[in-house]
């Protein structure tokens, strides 16, 4: 958690100083929604995160220097620099990347659920699952599972709800896992989606739903395991909502007139680090002393990385060489 509050902190500070261009989607106050996530997950379980990604890239194992010079737009970037802050692809460690799009990885994850279950029952199981009526079928236990990530502005896309359904209907192994932070850009969720918990729109696609305090750490943690025994187990799909808050704007330019300075405030006293710092240290597990040590160790760290990042980054791909990636030619591919 501090480690992805640090890099996001210091991406801020380098867009501020014109060192990187474009655009930016900070997720300052979510960081126990992306850790408990992660450590959750088993080998071999892929994520699709939205553009607010940079939490899950880090919790998921991503180097952050590559994750800086993605945004230098320079060749060590996890897309070589031609991605930006916003698409962020690292297959070493089962990310299959996030996109611009609101809601377009959610079907990626379906895809890539859709193949989990045809490689863990082979081919004729498959086949016998997505022709007879799934409601009589036996479950068929797989070895993983992808988690689908999305925000609450997306929970209302179409390609997000036809996801949910087919998910549902063929049993896949698919977390559809929604971090609500109140705001769709500048809309509140409350003015935008029909219901009040989306978590309850489950029920509508035949399978479990959970609400969670995204800024508790533990609570994530145990939720995605229990969600995870359940899809592994070949029980089909599961939805988490979990309940979080941007401390930063939708993006880098977004000054946030739209919420309360107060609202802001009740939501900085359940910053989810400052909650389970003060958790470990009410249990006796570490000192104040080491909490300091731990903040200061991997403030530190994440300095290092975008230097080294910084110092790189004039290295970028040519044009010729990107021309050769987009037009590449079957001796290329081999």
């Amino acid at each position: 958690m501090l480690n992805s509050r640090y890099f996001e902190e210091k991406t801020e500070e380098l867009f501020k100083a014109g060192l990187i261009h474009g655009t930016t989607h900070l997720a300052n106050g979510q960081e126990a929604s992306q850790a408990g996530l992660c450590m959750a997950l088993d080998d071999g379980d892929w994520i699709v995160p939205t553009h607010r990604c940079h939490g899950f890239t880090i919790c998921n194992g991503s180097w952050p220097v590559a994750m800086f010079s993605e945004m230098f737009g320079s060749r060590l970037g996890l897309a070589k620099g031609l991605g930006g802050s916003m698409h962020m692809p690292d297959k070493q460690v089962c990310n299959l990347g996030s996109s611009a799009v609101v809601g377009s990885g959610v079907p990626l994850a379906t895809g890539i659920a859709f193949y989990q279950k045809f490689q863990s029952t082979g081919s004729a199981a498959f086949a016998t699952s997505t022709t007879q009526n799934p409601r009589e079928l036996a479950p068929q236990p797989v070895k993983n599972m992808s988690v689908a990530i999305f925000g609450d502005g997306a929970s209302s896309r179409g390609s997000v709800h036809e996801s949910m359904n087919l998910a549902s209907i063929w049993k896949l192994p698919v977390l559809f896992y929604c971090e609500n932070n109140h705001y769709g850009m500048s809309a509140s969720s409350d003015k935008m989606i029909s219901i009040d918990r989306i978590s309850e729109r489950a029920a509508a696609y035949n399978m479990p739903g959970k609400l969670v305090d995204g800024n508790d750490l533990e609570a994530v943690y145990n939720a995605v395991k229990e969600a995870s025994t359940y899809i592994k187990e070949g029980n089909g799909p599961y939805l988490l909502e979990v309940m979080t808050y941007r401390f930063k704007g939708h993006s880098k330019s977004d000054r946030r007139l739209y919420r309360t300075c107060d609202e802001e405030q009740m939501w900085m006293l359940r910053d989810p680090i400052l909650l389970f710092e003060q958790k470990m240290i009410d249990c006796g597990y570490v000192t104040k002393q080491e909490v300091l040590d731990i903040e200061k160790q991997c403030h530190e760290y994440m300095e290092v990385q975008a230097k080294i990042a910084l110092e790189k980054s004039n290295d970028k791909l040519s044009a010729q060489e990107v021309e050769k990636m987009v037009y590449a030619t079957q001796e290329d591919r081999k």
